[in-house]
């Protein structure tokens, strides 16, 4: 969103939001998001320990990767998948005409906004194309347009998850058969 500070500004002055307004807004979120944290951290509550063990387990398992043998490749391969999954994102924008003009930072807006849209619901299904497609109403795309490119990039991406991911459940066994 920082690098594309000059089109949210005049999308709020075309749309008559005041920036101020909403930054009060968002700070009002983060204080309320602190509050609940703290709340959560000391509550007493089961539903909240189940919370708080839950965030635990996920801090364990980040710290986990200081204690591999291989943390390097594990990192760089890390940071390979993503970039692929960026680079995949970004060539798909020719597919529809509207977003083929896009600049690099706009797509990768949409494309940290799709990240947020798949982690909220199993897989993104439905809501990963609207969610690019409001985000790139943000810069002059249509809704048809934008939700076009959603759809397409959702299934391509999921459709490369499932062919790579099957022959991944066929070739695993073999190969580590030989280990």
């Amino acid at each position: 969103m920082i690098l594309q500070t000059e089109y949210l500004l005049a999308y709020f002055e075309e749309s008559n939001i005041n920036p101020f307004i909403t930054i009060a807004i968002l700070l009002g979120l983060l204080a309320v998001g602190v509050f609940v944290l703290n709340l959560i951290r000391n509550s007493k509550i089961k539903i909240f320990k189940k919370i708080k063990k839950f965030a635990k387990g996920l801090l364990e398992g980040m710290r986990s990767i200081l204690k591999m043998k291989q943390k390097g490749a594990f990192l760089f391969h890390t940071l390979f998948i993503w970039l692929m999954y960026i680079c995949m994102f970004y060539a798909l924008i020719f597919t529809v005409p509207e977003t083929s003009g896009l600049p690099f930072g706009v797509v990768l807006l949409a494309f940290v906004v799709g990240s947020f849209a798949i982690s909220a619901t199993n897989g993104g299904i439905g809501v990963y194309p609207i969610a690019i497609g409001a985000s790139l109403m943000l810069f002059g795309i249509s809704k048809q347009g934008g939700e076009a490119f959603g759809w397409i990039t959702w299934g391509t991406q999921t459709l490369l998850i499932i062919i790579v991911g099957g022959l991944s459940f066929l070739f695993l066994p073999i190969y580590n058969r030989k280990k």
